[in-house]
Protein backbone atom coordinates (compact mmCIF):
# COMPACT_ATOMS: atom_id res chain seq x y z
CA UNK A 1 0.00 0.00 0.00
CA UNK A 2 2.88 2.37 0.74
CA UNK A 3 4.92 3.16 -2.36
CA UNK A 4 8.29 1.42 -2.44
CA UNK A 5 11.04 4.02 -2.17
CA UNK A 6 8.69 6.84 -1.16
CA UNK A 7 10.33 9.37 1.14
CA UNK A 8 7.99 8.86 4.11
CA UNK A 9 8.43 5.08 3.97
CA UNK A 10 12.22 5.35 3.97
CA UNK A 11 12.23 7.94 6.76
CA UNK A 12 10.02 5.83 9.03
CA UNK A 13 12.30 2.84 8.48
CA UNK A 14 15.42 4.92 9.19
CA UNK A 15 13.95 6.48 12.35
CA UNK A 16 12.75 3.14 13.70
CA UNK A 17 16.10 1.48 13.10
CA UNK A 18 17.94 4.32 14.83
CA UNK A 19 15.75 3.97 17.94
CA UNK A 20 16.44 0.23 17.88
CA UNK A 21 20.20 0.90 17.66
CA UNK A 22 20.70 -0.35 14.11
CA UNK A 23 21.61 1.26 10.80
CA UNK A 24 19.99 1.29 7.37
CA UNK A 25 22.06 -1.43 5.73
CA UNK A 26 18.93 -3.34 4.70
CA UNK A 27 16.88 -0.41 3.37
CA UNK A 28 16.32 0.42 -0.23
CA UNK A 29 16.47 -1.92 -3.18
CA UNK A 30 15.50 0.22 -6.16
CA UNK A 31 15.39 -1.29 -9.64
CA UNK A 32 18.84 -2.19 -10.91
CA UNK A 33 19.05 0.32 -13.75
CA UNK A 34 22.79 0.94 -13.79
CA UNK A 35 23.25 -1.29 -16.82
CA UNK A 36 20.98 1.07 -18.80
CA UNK A 37 23.10 4.18 -18.21
CA UNK A 38 24.64 4.07 -21.68
CA UNK A 39 21.50 2.84 -23.42
CA UNK A 40 19.38 5.08 -25.66
CA UNK A 41 16.89 7.17 -23.72
CA UNK A 42 13.77 5.30 -24.97
CA UNK A 43 15.29 1.98 -23.84
CA UNK A 44 16.12 3.36 -20.41
CA UNK A 45 12.65 4.89 -20.00
CA UNK A 46 11.01 1.58 -20.90
CA UNK A 47 13.14 -0.23 -18.31
CA UNK A 48 12.16 2.29 -15.63
CA UNK A 49 8.46 1.93 -16.45
CA UNK A 50 8.64 -1.89 -16.36
CA UNK A 51 10.38 -1.83 -12.98
CA UNK A 52 7.80 0.58 -11.53
CA UNK A 53 4.96 -1.51 -12.88
CA UNK A 54 6.10 -4.49 -10.83
CA UNK A 55 5.52 -2.65 -7.54
CA UNK A 56 2.60 -0.30 -8.31
CA UNK A 57 -0.91 -1.26 -7.26
CA UNK A 58 -3.45 -2.39 -9.80
CA UNK A 59 -6.65 -0.40 -10.24
CA UNK A 60 -8.58 -3.03 -8.26
CA UNK A 61 -6.03 -2.97 -5.44
CA UNK A 62 -6.54 0.78 -5.02
CA UNK A 63 -9.91 0.00 -3.46
CA UNK A 64 -8.17 -2.23 -0.90
CA UNK A 65 -5.86 0.47 0.49
CA UNK A 66 -6.46 0.65 4.25
CA UNK A 67 -5.03 3.83 5.78
CA UNK A 68 -5.69 2.51 9.28
CA UNK A 69 -3.63 -0.57 8.57
CA UNK A 70 -0.80 1.63 7.26
CA UNK A 71 -0.86 3.60 10.53
CA UNK A 72 -0.60 0.35 12.51
CA UNK A 73 2.31 -0.78 10.34
CA UNK A 74 4.12 2.50 11.04
CA UNK A 75 3.81 2.46 14.83
CA UNK A 76 4.61 -1.26 15.03
CA UNK A 77 8.12 -0.54 13.73
CA UNK A 78 9.07 1.38 16.88
CA UNK A 79 10.30 -0.25 20.10
CA UNK A 80 7.72 -1.03 22.75
CA UNK A 81 8.75 1.44 25.44
CA UNK A 82 7.84 4.87 26.73
CA UNK A 83 9.17 8.03 25.10
CA UNK A 84 9.73 11.57 26.45
CA UNK A 85 8.23 13.19 23.32
CA UNK A 86 7.08 12.46 19.78
CA UNK A 87 7.62 14.19 16.42
CA UNK A 88 4.75 14.24 13.93
CA UNK A 89 4.49 15.87 10.54
CA UNK A 90 5.62 16.30 6.97
CA UNK A 91 8.24 13.99 5.49
CA UNK A 92 11.62 15.66 6.05
CA UNK A 93 14.99 14.05 6.71
CA UNK A 94 15.97 16.71 9.26
CA UNK A 95 12.77 15.96 11.21
CA UNK A 96 13.97 12.37 11.54
CA UNK A 97 17.42 13.54 12.69
CA UNK A 98 15.67 15.76 15.26
CA UNK A 99 13.60 12.82 16.51
CA UNK A 100 16.71 10.63 16.81
CA UNK A 101 18.55 13.34 18.79
CA UNK A 102 15.55 13.43 21.14
CA UNK A 103 15.40 9.62 21.26
CA UNK A 104 11.76 9.59 20.12
CA UNK A 105 9.66 8.31 17.19
CA UNK A 106 8.82 10.23 14.03
CA UNK A 107 5.31 9.65 12.67
CA UNK A 108 4.31 10.92 9.21
CA UNK A 109 0.94 12.57 8.66
CA UNK A 110 0.45 10.81 5.34
CA UNK A 111 1.89 8.32 2.89
CA UNK A 112 2.24 7.84 -0.86
CA UNK A 113 0.84 5.07 -3.00
CA UNK A 114 1.24 4.51 -6.75
CA UNK A 115 -1.33 2.88 -9.03
CA UNK A 116 -1.11 1.63 -12.63
CA UNK A 117 -2.26 3.92 -15.44
CA UNK A 118 -2.40 1.50 -18.35
CA UNK A 119 -3.32 3.95 -21.12
CA UNK A 120 -1.48 6.89 -19.59
CA UNK A 121 0.80 9.46 -21.14
CA UNK A 122 3.21 11.82 -19.44
CA UNK A 123 1.90 14.78 -21.48
CA UNK A 124 -1.81 14.29 -20.67
CA UNK A 125 -2.44 15.83 -17.23
CA UNK A 126 -6.18 16.20 -17.83
CA UNK A 127 -6.46 12.46 -18.49
CA UNK A 128 -4.36 11.85 -15.36
CA UNK A 129 -6.86 13.92 -13.37
CA UNK A 130 -9.78 11.85 -14.70
CA UNK A 131 -8.06 8.54 -13.99
CA UNK A 132 -6.88 9.66 -10.56
CA UNK A 133 -10.33 10.90 -9.56
CA UNK A 134 -11.78 7.44 -10.23
CA UNK A 135 -9.00 5.80 -8.23
CA UNK A 136 -9.41 8.25 -5.36
CA UNK A 137 -13.15 7.56 -5.23
CA UNK A 138 -12.42 3.85 -4.83
CA UNK A 139 -9.85 4.51 -2.09
CA UNK A 140 -12.04 7.00 -0.21
CA UNK A 141 -14.95 4.57 0.02
CA UNK A 142 -12.97 2.58 2.56
CA UNK A 143 -11.15 5.49 4.20
CA UNK A 144 -13.35 8.37 5.33
CA UNK A 145 -10.59 10.02 7.39
CA UNK A 146 -8.15 10.90 4.58
CA UNK A 147 -7.68 13.37 1.76
CA UNK A 148 -6.07 12.18 -1.48
CA UNK A 149 -3.67 14.56 -3.23
CA UNK A 150 -2.72 13.45 -6.73
CA UNK A 151 0.56 14.78 -8.14
CA UNK A 152 1.30 14.71 -11.87
CA UNK A 153 4.90 15.85 -12.15
CA UNK A 154 7.01 14.73 -15.12
CA UNK A 155 9.87 16.90 -13.81
CA UNK A 156 10.33 14.79 -10.66
CA UNK A 157 8.91 11.44 -11.85
CA UNK A 158 9.93 11.42 -15.50
CA UNK A 159 8.32 8.73 -17.64
CA UNK A 160 6.68 7.23 -14.54
CA UNK A 161 4.18 10.09 -14.57
CA UNK A 162 2.70 8.53 -17.70
CA UNK A 163 2.67 4.93 -16.47
CA UNK A 164 1.52 5.26 -12.86
CA UNK A 165 -0.56 7.68 -10.82
CA UNK A 166 0.96 9.07 -7.62
CA UNK A 167 -1.54 9.52 -4.78
CA UNK A 168 -0.58 11.19 -1.52
CA UNK A 169 -2.92 9.93 1.22
CA UNK A 170 -3.09 12.43 4.09
CA UNK A 171 -4.91 11.77 7.35
CA UNK A 172 -7.48 14.41 8.33
CA UNK A 173 -7.37 13.32 11.96
CA UNK A 174 -5.17 11.19 14.18
CA UNK A 175 -5.63 7.56 13.07
CA UNK A 176 -6.68 5.07 15.74
CA UNK A 177 -3.27 3.38 15.77
CA UNK A 178 -1.56 6.72 16.45
CA UNK A 179 -3.99 7.45 19.28
CA UNK A 180 -3.24 4.12 20.95
CA UNK A 181 0.49 4.54 20.45
CA UNK A 182 0.54 8.04 21.94
CA UNK A 183 -1.67 7.04 24.88
CA UNK A 184 0.36 3.92 25.70
CA UNK A 185 3.92 5.00 24.96
CA UNK A 186 4.24 8.71 25.76
CA UNK A 187 5.46 9.72 29.20
CA UNK A 188 2.98 11.80 31.21
CA UNK A 189 3.19 15.41 30.06
CA UNK A 190 5.51 14.54 27.17
CA UNK A 191 5.49 17.23 24.47
CA UNK A 192 4.17 16.65 20.95
CA UNK A 193 6.13 18.36 18.14
CA UNK A 194 4.17 18.88 14.92
CA UNK A 195 6.34 19.88 11.92
CA UNK A 196 4.39 21.31 9.02
CA UNK A 197 5.68 22.00 5.49
CA UNK A 198 4.21 25.43 4.70
CA UNK A 199 4.83 25.44 0.94
CA UNK A 200 1.85 26.03 -1.34
CA UNK A 201 0.98 25.08 -4.92
CA UNK A 202 -1.96 25.64 -7.29
CA UNK A 203 -4.40 22.72 -7.22
CA UNK A 204 -7.63 21.52 -8.70
CA UNK A 205 -9.88 20.43 -5.80
CA UNK A 206 -12.95 18.34 -6.53
CA UNK A 207 -14.41 18.98 -3.09
CA UNK A 208 -14.92 15.22 -2.70
CA UNK A 209 -11.71 14.32 -0.89
CA UNK A 210 -9.51 14.39 -4.01
CA UNK A 211 -7.29 17.20 -5.27
CA UNK A 212 -4.84 17.39 -8.15
CA UNK A 213 -1.67 19.34 -8.76
CA UNK A 214 0.50 19.64 -11.85
CA UNK A 215 4.14 19.75 -10.82
CA UNK A 216 5.41 20.08 -7.28
CA UNK A 217 7.86 22.17 -5.21
CA UNK A 218 10.26 19.24 -4.99
CA UNK A 219 10.78 19.42 -8.76
CA UNK A 220 12.87 22.56 -8.30
CA UNK A 221 10.55 24.39 -10.71
CA UNK A 222 7.83 26.98 -10.17
CA UNK A 223 4.12 26.64 -11.06
CA UNK A 224 4.66 28.93 -14.06
CA UNK A 225 7.17 26.42 -15.44
CA UNK A 226 4.31 23.96 -16.02
CA UNK A 227 2.43 26.37 -18.27
CA UNK A 228 2.00 24.99 -21.83
CA UNK A 229 4.25 27.72 -23.26
CA UNK A 230 7.07 27.28 -20.72
CA UNK A 231 10.48 26.37 -22.12
CA UNK A 232 11.29 24.28 -18.99
CA UNK A 233 8.15 22.19 -19.52
CA UNK A 234 9.09 21.42 -23.11
CA UNK A 235 12.53 20.27 -21.94
CA UNK A 236 11.01 18.09 -19.24
CA UNK A 237 8.46 16.47 -21.54
CA UNK A 238 11.04 15.85 -24.24
CA UNK A 239 13.23 14.04 -21.71
CA UNK A 240 10.26 11.99 -20.46
CA UNK A 241 9.12 11.01 -23.94
CA UNK A 242 6.20 13.44 -24.17
CA UNK A 243 5.07 16.24 -26.45
CA UNK A 244 4.49 19.77 -25.16
CA UNK A 245 1.87 20.40 -27.86
CA UNK A 246 -0.50 17.98 -26.12
CA UNK A 247 -0.13 19.51 -22.64
CA UNK A 248 -3.59 20.57 -21.44
CA UNK A 249 -3.83 20.68 -17.63
CA UNK A 250 -7.19 20.98 -15.82
CA UNK A 251 -8.19 24.39 -14.49
CA UNK A 252 -6.92 25.45 -11.07
CA UNK A 253 -9.58 26.02 -8.41
CA UNK A 254 -7.33 26.86 -5.43
CA UNK A 255 -4.36 29.08 -6.38
CA UNK A 256 -2.44 28.55 -3.13
CA UNK A 257 -3.22 25.27 -1.40
CA UNK A 258 -0.82 23.34 0.86
CA UNK A 259 1.50 21.37 -1.41
CA UNK A 260 1.69 17.58 -1.45
CA UNK A 261 3.94 17.41 1.63
CA UNK A 262 1.63 19.53 3.76
CA UNK A 263 -0.38 18.55 6.82
CA UNK A 264 -4.17 18.54 6.74
CA UNK A 265 -5.66 21.22 9.00
CA UNK A 266 -8.01 18.61 10.47
CA UNK A 267 -5.04 16.51 11.55
CA UNK A 268 -3.43 19.46 13.31
CA UNK A 269 -6.67 20.42 15.07
CA UNK A 270 -7.26 16.83 16.17
CA UNK A 271 -3.69 16.53 17.49
CA UNK A 272 -4.03 19.81 19.36
CA UNK A 273 -7.35 18.71 20.87
CA UNK A 274 -5.97 15.31 21.91
CA UNK A 275 -2.83 16.82 23.43
CA UNK A 276 -4.84 19.40 25.36
CA UNK A 277 -7.19 16.80 26.83
CA UNK A 278 -4.31 14.50 27.81
CA UNK A 279 -2.04 17.18 29.27
CA UNK A 280 0.63 17.05 26.56
CA UNK A 281 1.93 20.42 25.32
CA UNK A 282 1.82 20.65 21.52
CA UNK A 283 4.47 22.70 19.74
CA UNK A 284 4.05 23.56 16.08
CA UNK A 285 7.09 24.03 13.83
CA UNK A 286 6.12 25.77 10.60
CA UNK A 287 8.72 25.17 7.86
CA UNK A 288 8.67 27.73 4.99
CA UNK A 289 11.28 25.84 2.93
CA UNK A 290 12.96 22.47 3.56
CA UNK A 291 16.46 23.96 3.74
CA UNK A 292 15.47 26.16 6.69
CA UNK A 293 14.74 23.13 8.89
CA UNK A 294 17.83 21.34 7.55
CA UNK A 295 20.06 24.24 8.57
CA UNK A 296 18.42 24.64 11.98
CA UNK A 297 18.76 20.92 12.80
CA UNK A 298 22.38 20.89 11.60
CA UNK A 299 23.13 23.82 13.92
CA UNK A 300 21.28 22.01 16.71
CA UNK A 301 23.40 18.87 16.21
CA UNK A 302 26.60 20.89 16.30
CA UNK A 303 25.63 22.42 19.63
CA UNK A 304 24.45 19.06 20.98
CA UNK A 305 27.72 17.34 20.04
CA UNK A 306 29.87 20.10 21.48
CA UNK A 307 27.94 20.10 24.74
CA UNK A 308 28.91 16.42 25.01
CA UNK A 309 32.62 17.20 24.51
CA UNK A 310 32.82 16.36 20.81
CA UNK A 311 34.14 18.61 18.06
CA UNK A 312 30.99 18.95 15.95
CA UNK A 313 33.30 19.73 13.03
CA UNK A 314 32.51 16.81 10.71
CA UNK A 315 29.60 17.24 8.31
CA UNK A 316 27.64 14.87 6.12
CA UNK A 317 25.39 16.35 3.43
CA UNK A 318 22.65 13.84 2.71
CA UNK A 319 20.13 13.91 -0.11
CA UNK A 320 16.67 12.41 -0.45
CA UNK A 321 16.70 8.77 0.61
CA UNK A 322 20.47 8.66 1.10
CA UNK A 323 20.65 9.01 4.88
CA UNK A 324 21.36 6.95 7.98
CA UNK A 325 20.52 8.65 11.30
CA UNK A 326 22.07 5.92 13.43
CA UNK A 327 25.44 6.03 11.69
CA UNK A 328 25.36 9.85 11.94
CA UNK A 329 24.96 9.66 15.73
CA UNK A 330 27.45 6.81 16.08
CA UNK A 331 30.13 8.78 14.24
CA UNK A 332 29.34 12.11 15.90
CA UNK A 333 28.54 13.81 12.59
CA UNK A 334 26.55 16.95 11.86
CA UNK A 335 23.80 16.09 9.31
CA UNK A 336 22.49 18.51 6.68
CA UNK A 337 19.67 17.04 4.56
CA UNK A 338 18.89 18.17 1.01
CA UNK A 339 15.35 17.35 -0.05
CA UNK A 340 16.54 16.46 -3.55
CA UNK A 341 19.26 17.09 -6.12
CA UNK A 342 17.84 20.32 -7.54
CA UNK A 343 19.96 23.43 -7.91
CA UNK A 344 17.83 25.23 -5.34
CA UNK A 345 18.35 22.58 -2.71
CA UNK A 346 22.10 22.32 -3.30
CA UNK A 347 22.53 26.10 -3.46
CA UNK A 348 20.84 26.39 -0.08
CA UNK A 349 23.41 23.97 1.36
CA UNK A 350 26.21 26.09 -0.13
CA UNK A 351 24.82 29.29 1.38
CA UNK A 352 24.47 27.66 4.80
CA UNK A 353 28.02 26.35 4.66
CA UNK A 354 29.33 29.75 3.57
CA UNK A 355 27.76 31.34 6.63
CA UNK A 356 28.72 28.63 9.12
CA UNK A 357 31.84 28.03 11.12
CA UNK A 358 34.11 25.89 8.89
CA UNK A 359 34.01 22.09 9.07
CA UNK A 360 37.18 20.00 9.02
CA UNK A 361 35.51 17.36 6.84
CA UNK A 362 32.54 17.37 4.48
CA UNK A 363 31.12 14.16 3.02
CA UNK A 364 28.48 14.56 0.30
CA UNK A 365 25.92 11.92 -0.71
CA UNK A 366 24.11 13.16 -3.84
CA UNK A 367 21.08 10.99 -4.59
CA UNK A 368 20.63 10.59 -8.36
CA UNK A 369 16.94 11.36 -9.01
CA UNK A 370 16.70 8.88 -11.88
CA UNK A 371 15.41 11.52 -14.29
CA UNK A 372 16.89 14.39 -16.28
CA UNK A 373 15.54 17.87 -15.59
CA UNK A 374 16.68 21.45 -16.24
CA UNK A 375 16.29 22.12 -12.50
CA UNK A 376 18.89 19.58 -11.39
CA UNK A 377 22.28 20.44 -9.89
CA UNK A 378 25.27 19.20 -11.83
CA UNK A 379 28.11 17.26 -10.24
CA UNK A 380 30.34 20.40 -10.22
CA UNK A 381 27.86 22.04 -7.86
CA UNK A 382 27.91 19.01 -5.56
CA UNK A 383 31.71 19.12 -5.65
CA UNK A 384 31.52 22.77 -4.63
CA UNK A 385 29.60 21.70 -1.52
CA UNK A 386 32.30 19.16 -0.63
CA UNK A 387 35.00 21.79 -1.15
CA UNK A 388 33.93 23.54 2.06
CA UNK A 389 35.77 20.85 4.03
CA UNK A 390 39.12 22.16 5.30
CA UNK A 391 40.90 18.78 5.43
CA UNK A 392 38.56 16.18 3.96
CA UNK A 393 36.37 16.80 0.90
CA UNK A 394 34.52 13.70 -0.28
CA UNK A 395 31.83 13.22 -2.93
CA UNK A 396 30.57 9.64 -3.02
CA UNK A 397 31.71 8.17 -6.33
CA UNK A 398 29.09 5.43 -6.40
CA UNK A 399 26.26 7.95 -6.16
CA UNK A 400 27.99 10.17 -8.73
CA UNK A 401 28.46 7.35 -11.24
CA UNK A 402 25.69 7.63 -13.81
CA UNK A 403 24.25 10.73 -12.12
CA UNK A 404 21.52 11.89 -12.58
CA UNK A 405 19.70 9.02 -14.33
CA UNK A 406 20.69 6.04 -12.17
CA UNK A 407 19.29 5.03 -8.78
CA UNK A 408 21.17 4.33 -5.55
CA UNK A 409 19.72 2.42 -2.57
CA UNK A 410 19.56 3.89 0.93
CA UNK A 411 22.05 1.31 2.11
CA UNK A 412 24.72 3.17 0.13
CA UNK A 413 24.61 5.93 2.75
CA UNK A 414 25.20 3.29 5.42
CA UNK A 415 28.18 1.89 3.53
CA UNK A 416 29.77 5.33 3.28
CA UNK A 417 29.10 6.34 6.88
CA UNK A 418 30.34 3.03 8.27
CA UNK A 419 33.76 4.15 7.05
CA UNK A 420 33.72 7.12 9.42
CA UNK A 421 35.61 6.68 12.71
CA UNK A 422 33.52 5.97 15.80
CA UNK A 423 32.96 8.86 18.18
CA UNK A 424 31.45 7.14 21.20
CA UNK A 425 29.72 7.35 23.60
CA UNK A 426 26.62 8.76 21.95
CA UNK A 427 25.56 12.03 23.63
CA UNK A 428 22.59 11.74 26.02
CA UNK A 429 19.27 12.52 24.30
CA UNK A 430 18.32 16.16 23.97
CA UNK A 431 15.42 17.49 26.00
CA UNK A 432 12.55 18.76 23.88
CA UNK A 433 12.65 22.24 25.45
CA UNK A 434 16.36 22.55 24.64
CA UNK A 435 15.75 21.43 21.05
CA UNK A 436 12.88 23.88 20.55
CA UNK A 437 14.99 26.74 21.89
CA UNK A 438 17.80 25.80 19.51
CA UNK A 439 15.41 25.70 16.56
CA UNK A 440 14.11 29.16 17.46
CA UNK A 441 17.61 30.60 17.81
CA UNK A 442 18.83 29.19 14.50
CA UNK A 443 15.74 29.24 12.32
CA UNK A 444 13.69 32.28 13.24
CA UNK A 445 15.69 34.65 11.05
CA UNK A 446 15.04 32.33 8.07
CA UNK A 447 11.30 32.16 8.70
CA UNK A 448 11.08 29.01 10.84
CA UNK A 449 8.12 29.50 13.19
CA UNK A 450 8.15 27.57 16.47
CA UNK A 451 5.09 27.95 18.70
Amino acid sequence: MVAVGSTARVLVAAAARALNGTDCADIGHPPALSRFVGAPEPVRRAAVVRAAGRVALTVDQAAEVDAGRVARWIVDQYPDRRFPAVVLGSAHGAAVHLAVALGVPWLPTGFETTVHWTDGAVDRPRAAWDHGAALAARLLRGNDDVHVRQVHCPASRGALAGATVSLGVRWQRLPAAYLRFLADQLDPGAPVLLLRDARTWPVRDSGRGHSFQVGCPASGLDPVDFHPDAHALRQVLRSAGGDGARWDPPEVSVPQAPAENGVESGFELDARDWAGRRGHPLHRVLVPRPEVLSAAVADLYRGWLRAAGKTGDRLVVECGRLLDPWQVVRAGLVPYWCENATRRSVSAAEWWLAGSEPFTSVDVLPEPPGVASPALAGLPQWLAVASFGRRRRALDRTAARGYPVTSVPTRRATEVLRGQPYDLPVPPPLRADVALAALRDSGTAQGLLVT
